[in-house]
């Protein structure tokens, strides 16, 4: 079958390729499903790179969700029967004619669901749902504000939040970005990219809240905007630290969150599959939910046949 491998870390897209490879092997719990579509976000390109926080042995085959068809069920598989539809996340292997996984690491989803929108909906709106309801706390009602509101994990939280009930406001770099969360959903538009971050963003989300601030703060950006962002969070205030974009880790001053009451948590997707896969099952059927009810709907940039991969990464790390 065919398949992206890495033989080497590189940030250059243009190093990895397409190969023939071996068909994967059916374990007794596994299923094997043949792709019809795979999400590519920024944290692929982070393990292609080899600046991921988990590895991979090369040469591998990366790629985090994948949606297709059931054609193959191991002997102790109860859940999945062939040409069920399903979406699946992993650490890697996506990026594939075909994927074996575990059935705890797939998800049924509705036959009227397209695949390229299932598979778009995998680690990012995951991701997004967990911190805000499970990390964040989030209640119905509150105020979310969001970094990196542009991106994939952004534009997910924006959906969502918006969809749980939220007033969302987003935070951007651009005016192409400001019509982007728009058209998500966004309440409201802060710009990140204004003289003075810190001074400036607290008095835009104060101006946004009547003074009160955000309730809720998810961060996949870090670096200057996590400063800044956290400086706008209403007394006791949460704030959900998803990731590191802009390539510095924030340091917290534990003095700040006293005088507010703020409490800060790390969200890492990775553990949920891992220690809870029931809670995964939980999220997948509720964001099924959310979409069939017309209230998310993934942005999807462009889709690329699997032959041109390296056009799809390459547009993708120059931010496209």
């Amino acid at each position: 079958m065919k398949a992206v491998l890495i033989r080497q870390f590189s940030e250059d897209p243009r190093t990895h390729h397409v190969e023939e490879v071996a068909e994967p092997v059916v374990g007794s719990d596994d299923i094997l499903i043949a792709v019809k579509a795979a999400s590519l976000n920024f944290p692929d390109l982070l393990v292609m790179s080899g600046k991921y926080q988990i590895l991979p042995e090369r040469p591998f085959t990366p790629g985090k969700d994948a949606a297709g068809i059931v054609e193959a069920v191991g002997p102790n598989v109860r859940t999945f029967k062939q040409g069920d539809h399903v979406v699946a996340q992993v650490e890697n292997g996506c990026f594939a004619s075909r994927l074996s996984v575990p059935q705890s690491s797939a998800t049924k989803i509705p036959t009227e669901m397209p695949f390229a929108d299932a598979a778009a909906m995998g680690l990012v709106y995951q991701t997004a749902y967990f911190a805000l309801t499970d990390r964040g706390n989030f209640r119905n009602g509150e105020t979310v504000l969001i970094s990196g509101a542009a991106g994939g994990v952004g534009l997910a939280a924006v959906q969502i939040a918006k969809a749980l009930g939220a007033k969302v406001l987003a935070g951007v770099t651009s005016e192409a970005q400001a019509k982007a969360v728009h058209q998500s959903g966004a309440d409201e538009v802060i710009d990140l990219s204004a003289a003075n971050l810190p001074e400036s963003t607290r008095e835009q989300v104060h101006r946004a809240t009547n003074g009160k601030g955000a309730d809720v703060f998810l961060d996949p950006v870090g670096g200057d905007v996590f400063d800044a962002c956290i400086r706008s969070l209403a007394r006791r205030g949460r704030a959900v630290i998803i990731g590191f974009a802009a390539g510095k880790i924030p340091v917290i001053k534990g003095s700040y969150l006293l005088l507010k009451n703020i409490s800060v948590s790390g969200m890492q997707w990775t553990d949920y599959p891992t220690y809870s896969p029931e809670l995964v099952a939980e999220a997948q059927a509720k964001l099924n939910e959310l979409y069939l009810q017309g209230l998310l709907r993934p942005h999807i940039t462009q889709v690329f046949a699997l032959e041109s991969f390296a056009d799809a990464a390459a547009r993708l790390t120059s931010r496209g």
